[in-house]
């Protein structure tokens, strides 16, 4: 969340915050701890060495705490405390502070200290003032790399040190269910593969760093206006195959620190006390032995019910996991000290591994918006940016002495994403305009700025203009975390249908097309000039259906990061080719999406949804999944199968030739998708179980290896609990997008093991 004083004040009664401000004045004004030097100082950790040492030392550190010191391991900090923190620094510092949790003194713990981290490092150290934001994940999303998705997450470790945090809530790995969530922009896409594929580079990242990762939110979070009051319903094969195994995949490969609980409930069950997910599967069954925070503020309700599921820390505040709460359910047998004590050992030892742990490097404040990571933010949002339609248009061609209209409300305004919790300060933001004046004025070229208030106006440029690039879309007031604090409020909405408060800002959006004003301006400007682009700024899908087609080119911009404006004139003006791919599937229709509202209490979760459900229905969409074009051609070879009879517990290896067959470098994202159409159950047309992009030179040609294990074709039985491996024939789809005009079909065969 953004905390500012006309935010708070939406939700907070002015005589409380005063109150908690003068309280932060006098008591809790705190200094940043030297994480780095908690490292060697704590003789009593040194001799750590192993997850096995770790979890003897938290034993023992854990029998010999009091009854009030363990229920402190158990919150982020006293309620009075955390908010007089929050309130004098958010009110008279402007800055967001760290908040230290789990520290013990007595016994020498240091604290853990949070930073979320989804487009750039979130806390800011009294000695920082700005950190290196990157294009948001949804764009990273749609560059298809993962290995990129690495570079970032290690930058962004690196300036999370720097800041002397510890502990990084991220990545957001939620499934876009649909494309009207507000918070679509934070997560990378509508599949659970490319999503775990995503999520597991960035714990990697991340984790080298020696930062515990938190991957969110666990589970189902996909509703931003409803989300502290709305309940999931969801069948178990759904659960399991669409909105668990990218979180199972990352818990079992990348091993992270911590998961977050969501604030939603799943099958009447609240996820921050649901013991169904956080104990019987996430760590009985996945084998997760990290622990788990909730999400802030409102992410548990039942501090007893809490301490049974296995939730192991409430942030930021104790309000679940009061004193009183606490010693009433041990007097009354509802909870035992040896399950607190579970709680906190699990915490504690994954803690003490990663404190005993050497740092790769060192972490200084100069580590913090190198040119290195500003280069690596440009780097992204070239390569996030998805061409979705060029008419011989793209790109513009140099020359001097041209007038280069940009239109648009959005133009040169300062737009890195949403103001929720993903928000982090930039020490700079180049907009779409100055991205691309600063280019063509190098050349000579005029470039005129109209914000399109007046489309008239900006129409007579359009026609005077040699190049009119238009700039649309959204900003942090029309989507992103739903900016309030009361959730009696949400509770009024949810139960009412429809937004019953005013000075709120983000959350999802009702409707798929662009604003009004938006809409006019290309809709009079469309056909003005042959030599136009619209330009998108958003973190999802939108509806274009009233203007695509009589536009000759489009672009995903996304919400570019601080360098988007430079990589935004490099794409246009073919300094960087765009090799981008569609994270989501876009339909022409709205009413073809699954059913969402951002105002319920109850919400019905189906097994299809995205390119399985278009799959599903046949229907055919005008912007599919893994869709996007490029400056250059690439011609793709037969599929070349290692072997095309496998069975359990093999890998079917796939070769396939890729080829640039154009005069400039440039990228192609092969996909592999894996069909279903002899399965006796109902199971998707295919799915995603591959993925790769290619870098290529003109002319150049290089031989792709793609797999998939049988482990992944599995299905979930609700009767026997059990993944099953269906016996029988399989499609094979490689190709550019889910659309079945850009895929090639092959067939394997998975047998029963040999006697």
């Amino acid at each position: 969340m953004k905390f500012t004083l006309s935010n708070i004040l939406k939700g907070i009664a002015i005589p409380i915050a005063f109150t908690v401000v003068l309280f932060g004045m006098f008591y809790n004004v705190k200094t940043e701890y030297k994480i780095q030097k908690l490292k060697s100082e704590n003789l009593e950790f040194s001799n750590i060495k192993t997850r096995a040492d770790a979890h003897k030392t938290a034993i023992s550190l854990v029998k010999k705490m009091t009854l009030d010191e363990k229920i402190a391991q158990l919150h982020g900090g006293k309620n009075l405390n955390v908010l007089s923190n929050l309130g004098i620094n958010v009110l008279v510092n402007n800055r967001f502070p760290h908040i230290y949790a789990g520290e013990n003194k007595r016994l020498g713990i240091p604290p853990w200290v949070l930073s979320d981290g989804p487009r750039g490092a979130r806390v800011m150290h009294t000695k920082v003032n700005s950190v290196t934001v990157f294009p948001v994940a949804m764009a990273r999303g749609a560059s298809w790399d993962t290995n990129l998705e690495y570079r970032v997450h290690e930058a962004i470790g690196i300036e999370m040190r720097a800041n002397e945090t510890n502990y990084a809530a991220t990545p957001c790995v939620n499934v876009l269910r649909h494309p009207g969530w507000g918070r679509a922009q934070e997560t990378y896409g509508e599949d659970p593969w490319h999503l775990g594929s995503f999520g597991i580079a960035a714990v990697n990242a991340i984790e080298k760093h020696n930062l515990m990762a938190c991957p969110k939110h666990f589970a189902l979070n996909s509703i931003e206006n409803s989300r502290w009051v709305v309940n999931v319903d969801v069948n178990e094969r759904t659960l399991r195959e669409v909105y668990l195994p990218h979180f199972k995949r990352i818990v079992q490969q990348a091993k992270p620190a911590s998961i977050m609980s969501a604030y939603n409930s799943v099958n009447g069950e609240f996820c921050g006390s649901n013991k169904y997910l956080l104990t019987d599967i996430l760590r009985n069954e996945w084998g997760f032995d990290g622990f788990v925070t909730t999400d802030w503020l409102f992410g548990l309700y039942d501090g007893i019910a809490g301490i049974k599921a296995g939730q192991n820390v409430e942030m930021p505040r104790q309000k679940a996991y009061k004193d009183h709460i606490i010693k009433e359910g041990l007097e009354a047998g509802s909870i035992t000290e040896a399950e607190i004590d579970t709680l906190i050992v699990q915490t504690l030892r994954t803690r003490l591994l990663y404190l005993a742990k050497e740092d790769v490097r060192t972490y200084t404040f100069d580590d913090i918006s190198t040119s290195e990571h500003i280069d690596l933010a440009r780097e992204t949002a070239e390569k996030s940016m998805v061409l979705i339609k060029n008419e011989s248009v793209l790109p513009f061609k140099e020359g001097r002495g041209k007038k280069i209209a940009v239109i648009g409300r959005l133009a040169d305004v300062p737009n890195t994403g949403d103001h929720g919790s993903s928000d982090a300060r930039p020490p700079y933001v180049v907009t779409p305009y100055q991205g691309i004046r600063k280019m063509q004025e190098n050349l000579g070229n005029q470039v005129i700025l109209n914000d399109g208030t007046d489309p008239q106006s900006a129409l007579q440029l359009a026609k005077e203009a040699d190049e009119v690039i238009v700039v649309v879309g959204y900003t942090y007031k029309e989507e992103g975390e739903f900016i309030i604090f009361d959730r009696n409020k949400m509770a009024a909405s949810a139960r009412a249908k429809k937004r019953l408060g005013t000075l709120e800002e983000g959350g999802d959006r009702e409707k798929l097309n662009l604003i009004e004003s938006d809409e006019l301006l290309i809709n009079t400007l469309k056909g003005s000039n042959k030599n136009m682009v619209i330009t998108y700024i958003g973190g999802s899908a939108i509806d274009m259906h009233t203007w695509d087609a009589e536009v000759p080119a489009i672009l995903f911009a996304w919400y570019p990061g601080m360098e988007g404006g430079h990589a935004l004139a490099n794409i246009l003006y073919g300094k960087a080719n765009p090799g981008g791919k569609l994270p989501f599937s876009m339909a022409r229709d709205e009413k073809d999406y699954p059913f969402f509202t951002p105002y319920t209490e109850e919400i019905t979760y189906g097994y299809y949804h995205g390119y399985t459900l278009f799959d599903k229905l046949e229907k055919q969409i005008p912007y599919p999944f893994g869709f996007g074009l490029s400056y250059t051609n690439f011609a793709i070879g037969k599929p070349k199968l290692q072997n095309p009879r496998i069975q359990p517990g093999d890998t079917l290896k796939v070769a396939i030739t890729l080829k640039n067959t154009g005069t400039r470098a440039g990228s192609e994202v092969l996909q592999l998708y894996v069909g279903f159409k002899n399965s006796e159950v109902d199971r998707p047309v295919k799915l995603l179980r591959d993925f790769k992009r290619v870098y290529l030179d003109a002319r150049q040609q290089e031989t792709v290896q793609l797999q998939v294990a049988t482990e992944d074709l599995k299905w979930y039985n609700p009767d026997t609990k059990q993944w099953e491996l269906d016996f029988m024939d399989y499609e094979l789809y490689i190709g550019t997008s889910a659309d079945e005009k850009d895929l090639q079909q092959r067939s394997f065969t998975i047998g029963p093991p040999e006697q």
